[in-house]
């Protein structure tokens, strides 16, 4: 139901955004000489795919949750462009090709080995991760593995296109926290 307005909004946004984009690859290449950020990641159905972002995180930086990187690794770039979510705007290529949705839970490294238990007890992995979800716009992040997990399934049970497009505009008014580093 919701895949035709992936693709629609994936689109949409990518041409919309471009100029947005290309000036984010530009001050990204002074900022840390590599702008784009590909990682592997737990798709649908716990198949693998590589996830696309603006690089917030000096290169070399552990391939480790969010929440377990040290604050120090992220540049004064990174620091905006996570506030702001715009580091989010290359994973629209991701929903383009069908490896994500706008809306889904966000998608895990293959090392968060709590979070997979969790999240293949309760089904989550049976939809496409998303950009965004309910988690995300309740500030729940990757550092409590059940909670996530159980606020995930939640988010699959009741999801409807009222809800897809209400945690999209959240989002967009910058509901939620984004991504935790501790300080």
């Amino acid at each position: 139901m919701t895949r035709i307005f992936d693709v629609i909004f994936s689109v949409l946004g990518l041409v919309v955004a471009s100029p947005v984009l290309l000036f984010i690859y530009v001050a990204g290449l002074f900022d840390t000489g590599s702008p784009l950020f590909k990682q592997e990641r737990v798709g649908r159905h716990k198949k693998p795919f590589v996830l696309v972002k603006f690089r917030t995180m000096t290169v070399g930086t552990a391939s480790v949750a969010t929440h377990l990187a040290a604050s120090a690794s992220v540049t004064r770039m990174g620091a905006f462009l996570r506030r702001t979510k715009l580091d989010e705007l290359p994973q629209l290529w991701n929903v383009l090709k069908g490896e994500m949705s706008l809306v889904g839970p966000r998608p895990n490294l293959f090392n968060q080995s709590e979070l997979i238990v969790e999240r293949e007890a309760l089904g989550v992995y049976t939809v496409r991760p998303g950009i965004t979800g309910l988690a995300q716009v309740a500030g729940i992040d990757m550092s409590t593995p059940a909670l996530l997990a159980e606020t995930d399934a939640k988010m699959i049970r009741e999801l409807s296109l009222p809800m897809y497009f209400k945690l999209i505009f959240q989002t967009i008014a910058g509901k939620g926290s984004g991504d935790r580093v501790v300080h």
